[in-house]
């Protein structure tokens, strides 16, 4: 039978409906919190306390409690803005404290009328955000006369005490339960203890007391729980008294949390599980999964991101967690035993954890990847508001409770083992701060914290994950071994591919409180400056001039704003020069390298021409001429003085005449002398190669010919060029001064001067010679 046109859209109009319900449960979820169960007994007071997100509006607007009805409308009890219902008159208060972002309602005088379901909530009852909480109100239980009430939680010890007259002073004395109508011992004076109370009860007199003895009831468990009765004596003239135990669940603490937040479970369970293992666990169902305790278990659903510290030896402990997931919400129980899990009867301390998803932290990454030589740069966002803490970076370890030695912070020193490669750069006023860490090894990896000394909410995990690398890092430093000489110019390169090419390149200096950025090369004052070529990807670092506090490690890195990227290290030593070798400033440590072997040549050619030059006895043959020529004129002038006082005449005409041609000549040969020497000076050429210069004397050279080149006849003077062998040319200046009708003809070099003046002089003294030994004339 076909079905009516208007049945189709009907169904589709009511899957629709019911997928709107669905969806509008999951993405509607309340961030108001509160308890979801609370009980008390007629007459008493109970205080609520509910949470809200830490927000400016929240903590303005208008907070509630009201009951709801069978109708589902919620009736408003009180509010923040002065409202108070009659049936709440003069037994109910609700307090904001914004600090805190809770507020809190107190009921006093409960009755059983009191109990329902309520809510407490913001904004408008029945349309603001809101929790729901169930309140039942007991009525007060009916004890028989003179019966005291013990409440204790569960693992606790109790102490029963039974008073008695002095006629039972040595008497039986005995505790039982009350089970229906009969009373079953639990322990008495003969030292009998009932089997589920053994190791557990005990029965004992305190100093000379004569009328009271007392129970011990340890590991305290649900069962426990009832009327007792103690006795002393038997039959009518027994002394008895009534007990009543109650044995409570632990309370659980209400724990407020954003997402991405850390929370901290502080433990105090009492001196007498001190020396026991301690444990957190997470409530499911009927069981406590263990998550951590102190004997090396972790669930590792939490791995990098849970530290569990003893506070001290009193069984103080504490268990934090960080990073909260929205799984993290729940229930939860620390406690003590000596296998480090969950046992009946033992002290345990409960929570209830809510993570609020309306989370005021930023997301970030949990997983941050590098690979070996490669470095990373880690966000850690923290408390805008606290602009000023101190911030830290630890490295989370994997021993027995887990633990995170700090590396860094902005007033800690660098960790032994990561100086020159870690550096923490703090960005006030933009609510996080970058670590960076290069020269990555696999040994890095692991988890890290970011943390302050501030709100303890902004603790961050970081899971750093370092792979082997397959290719060579994006950044690249030349030269590899950097050592710089004080006083000199020193210059290092760092290679960055196209990728970089609009980041904003920079070099740093590193140091134990960070990585100091140096002026670019239009902002320095001093040595330390940076440039960049950006058509051939490299920004270069100088020192100039080099000075010995320039030694360390240097970063070169690229960055966009506050946003930090790759970076690489190198360390640069400073060294002293060398006493007693020449001073030599490169611009450019790699052409330094490159020309050495060049220069070194050329020196080595010069040192070899000078020491030939030096060695060749026809440098000194005038100078021994000269000498030997002044000798035998002396020996000639003794002979002609002999000879006259032998018998010749020895006329004062004679020997005038003889001595003035001598003169004579000696100062014609001495200014020759003095002229070629000269002439040789100013025929010296100035060679400059790279930036160590020297002198060489061009007349200590033989004929260019004889090293086989040319003399280059006719060309000009300042216009020629010596080429050495190799890839360079260096270019020299020669300075020479030349007549103007001298230009078109061949100069004769000094050496050929010298030799002519040395020929004249050699021909003069051998004509004077010839004359003295023929015998004086008359002038």
């Amino acid at each position: 039978m076909p079905q009516p046109p208007w049945k189709p859209q009907a169904m589709r109009l009511s899957l629709f409906a019911l997928l709107v319900t669905v969806f509008s449960g999951v993405s509607t979820q309340s961030p108001i919190f509160g308890p979801q169960d609370v009980s008390s007994i007629e007459g008493n007071s109970v205080s609520i306390t509910c949470y809200y997100p830490d927000t400016s509006v929240n903590r303005h607007t208008r907070k509630y409690w009201c009951r709801q009805g069978a109708n589902g409308y919620c009736a408003t009890l009180i509010s923040s803005n002065g409202y108070l219902s009659k049936e709440y008159s003069g037994r109910a208060s609700l307090i904001n404290f914004p600090e805190n972002s809770t507020f809190v309602i107190n009921i006093a005088h409960l009755t059983q009328e009191d109990t329902g379901s309520y809510k407490c909530g913001l904004g408008t009852t029945n349309r603001g955000l809101f929790f729901d909480v169930s309140l039942e109100v007991s009525q007060v239980p009916e004890f028989p006369n003179d019966t005291h009430v013990y409440t204790k939680d569960i693992g606790r010890t109790v102490t029963i005490e039974c008073r008695f007259k002095e006629g039972n002073a040595h008497s039986k004395k005995s505790l039982c339960k009350k089970r229906g109508e009969a009373c079953e011992v639990v322990i008495d004076s003969t030292e009998y203890v009932d089997p589920s109370y053994k190791d557990r009860a005990i029965l004992f007199m305190k100093g000379t007391s004569r009328d009271i003895f007392y129970v011990n009831i340890s590991h305290l468990i649900p069962s426990d729980a009832g009327l007792y009765v103690c006795q002393a004596g038997e039959g009518p003239s027994a002394d008895k008294n009534n007990a009543d135990l109650q044995v409570l669940e632990p309370e659980p603490e209400l724990l407020y949390k954003d997402l991405r937040s850390s929370v901290t479970f502080e433990c105090d369970l009492g001196r007498e599980v001190a020396n026991d293992a301690k444990y957190l666990c997470r409530k499911n169902k009927e069981t406590c999964d263990v998550i951590i305790n102190t004997l090396g278990k972790r669930d590792p659903a939490f791995e990098g991101r849970i530290l569990l510290t003893p506070r001290d030896d009193n069984g103080r402990f504490s268990v934090l967690i960080t990073g909260l997931r929205k799984e993290d919400a729940g229930h939860y129980q620390c406690g003590a035993h000596s296998s480090g899990l969950p046992q009946e009867g033992w002290p345990v301390q409960a929570w209830q954890l809510f993570v609020n998803e309306e989370s005021t932290i930023p997301n970030s990454r949990s997983v941050v990847k590098g690979v070996t030589g490669g470095s990373v740069a880690i966000v850690c966002p923290y408390n805008p508001k606290e602009s000023s803490s101190l911030k830290y970076w630890c490295h989370w370890e994997a021993d027995e409770n887990g633990r995170c030695p700090v590396l860094v912070g902005t007033q800690a020193l660098v960790q032994e083992g990561y100086e020159g490669r870690l550096a923490l750069f703090d960005q006030p006023g933009s609510g996080a701060y970058t670590v960076i860490l290069n020269q990555l090894t696999t040994q890095d990896s692991g988890f890290y914290w970011c943390l302050t000394d501030g709100d303890s909410r902004w603790r961050t995990t970081i899971e750093l994950q370092v792979a082997e690398a397959t290719k060579k890092p994006d950044l690249e430093v030349t030269p590899q071994n950097a050592t710089a000489v004080i006083g000199e110019t020193f210059t290092i390169s760092c290679h960055y591919p196209c990728k970089f090419y609009s980041q904003e390149k920079y070099w740093c200096k590193w140091s134990n409180d960070g990585c100091h950025i140096l002026p670019s090369h239009d902002e320095g004052a001093r040595q330390s400056s940076v440039s960049c070529d950006q058509s051939s990807q490299i920004v270069s670092m100088t020192l100039n001039p080099v000075k010995k506090e320039d030694e360390g490690w240097y970063w070169c890195g690229v960055k966009e704003g506050q946003v930090y990227g790759e970076t690489t290290a190198i360390y640069v030593a400073v060294e002293e020069r060398t006493r007693g070798s020449p001073h030599i400033n490169p611009t450019d440590a790699n052409a330094r390298a490159k020309d050495a072997p060049e220069e070194e040549a050329m020196e080595s050619s010069v040192r070899e021409d000078e020491n030939k030059a030096n060695l060749d006895p026809r440098l000194f043959a005038d100078e021994r001429e000269i000498q030997n020529a002044g000798d035998q004129a002396q020996e000639n002038r003794a002979s002609g003085n002999a000879g006259s006082a032998g018998g010749q005449s020895g006329s004062s005409k004679v020997l005038f005449s003889t001595l003035v041609p001598l003169g004579l000549v000696l100062a014609v040969g001495a200014v020759a002398v003095w002229v070629a020497r000269v002439r040789h000076r100013k025929n010296v050429d100035r060679m400059s190669i790279s930036s160590y210069r020297t002198d060489i004397s061009m007349g200590d050279f033989r004929n260019s010919r004889d090293l086989g080149g040319n003399d280059n006849m006719g060309a000009t003077p300042d216009t020629q060029e010596t080429v050495l062998e190799g890839k360079d040319e260096i270019e020299t200046t020669t300075e020479c001064t030349t007549e103007p009708e001298e230009s078109k003809k061949a100069k004769r070099s000094s050496k050929e001067e010298a030799d002519m003046a040395y020929s004249a002089f050699l021909f003069q003294s051998s004509t004077i010679a010839a004359q003295v030994h023929d015998g004086p004339q008359e002038a």
